[in-house]
């Protein structure tokens, strides 16, 4: 169990462990990952990001792209399904201060889907294959990618597409262990993961069902992979890397945070989201992370109504010292 967690190697960078928060549209803005990042994430990975957005200059894709000092390393994610715009997007924003480049092919969102984008690539290696080789060309950081264990049916091509993923140069691959028409129902598959591991020399990165740090020992141990993805489980739960990291370190379940530390990471997480997108905002992203930082407490349900009916950053600060007492 001690030496579980490891340091991990990806192209020319070394990340202090191989725990690392996923990429999730909605949740890993700025704040969020900052406060991941010091509970102990290796690496922290962006929200996606469109390519053409960034070839059309969208301004709020320019502050989707800020990266703060003190989370860094940081993995900026693209997506998109035009070869050659994400590989001139990703050398027109290499200069940002990201550590590694990924390339999304796993999106399972339908608007996504329908555009060829994220997960549908799975089901077009040949196109696959030729965004990754144009993009490693392009840029001199690491390229990586995110991969399903396929599109649809039950064996999935996960294989196949970490091979080719070598083959173009890519630094690593992390795969999600349920396929796109599963999105995140049922259960992930590990042994997809495994068979991945196997086939390819570059690292392997294990994402899907691990919430906690027997989980997380679980998919080390089954699976072979190099590194861990955390997701959905990390949702209004920034402790988890510590949890996880003090598990493999020691085999013991640390306790959540006391209601005090909760506090005062959601009033922070809160303020950070204030100074980047104003009250207004501000107030209305918080209510997802609240209903998530709270999610099991007594009550619940009439938390969350109260949180979906707060208009201003004094009721937001109100209701979560109400919630998490001193």
């Amino acid at each position: 169990m001690a030496g579980a967690v490891k340091k991990l190697r990806i192209g020319n960078v070394t990340l202090e462990n191989n725990l690392i928060l996923a990429p999730m549209a909605g949740v890993t803005a700025l704040p969020f990952r900052l406060l991941c990042r010091e509970q102990g994430a290796g690496l922290v990975c962006m929200e996606m990001i469109s390519a053409k957005a960034i070839y059309f200059r969208n301004k709020n894709t320019e502050e989707l792209m800020e990266i703060h000092p003190g989370e860094t390393p940081v993995s900026l994610q693209l997506f998109g399904s035009d070869p050659v715009i994400i590989s001139e997007m990703a050398k027109k924003i290499e200069g940002h201060p990201f550590s590694l480049l990924d390339i999304n092919m796993g999106c399972p969102v339908p608007k996504i889907v329908n555009n060829g984008e994220g997960s549908a690539l799975m089901k077009n290696p040949r196109l696959a294959e030729e965004i990754l080789t144009n993009t490693v060309k392009a840029v001199g950081k690491p390229v990586t990618v995110k991969i399903r264990k396929g599109f649809g049916g039950q064996g999935g091509n996960a294989v196949e597409m970490a091979k080719i993923a070598e083959s173009c140069g890519v630094a690593a691959v992390a795969v999600h262990g349920r396929t796109r028409e599963q999105y995140y129902t049922g259960k992930a598959d590990w042994d997809i993961i495994a068979r991945v591991k196997e086939a390819v020399s570059i690292p392997v990165i294990g994402n899907g069902d691990v919430t906690d740090g027997p989980s997380a020992l679980a998919m080390l141990e089954h699976t072979g992979c190099d590194g861990i993805m955390v997701g959905r489980a990390a949702r209004g739960n920034p402790w988890i890397f510590r949890e996880i990291l003090h598990y493999l370190e020691t085999g013991e379940s640390l306790p959540g945070p006391a209601p005090g530390e909760a506090r005062e990471t959601v009033l922070r997480h809160a303020a950070m989201e204030l100074e980047a997108k104003g009250e207004y905002t501000a107030v209305r992203e918080m209510r997802k992370h609240i209903s998530w930082y709270t999610a099991g407490y007594p009550n619940s349900a009439a938390l969350r109504r109260e949180i979906n009916s707060m208009e201003s950053f004094e009721e937001l600060t109100r209701a979560v010292k109400g919630i998490f007492p001193e």
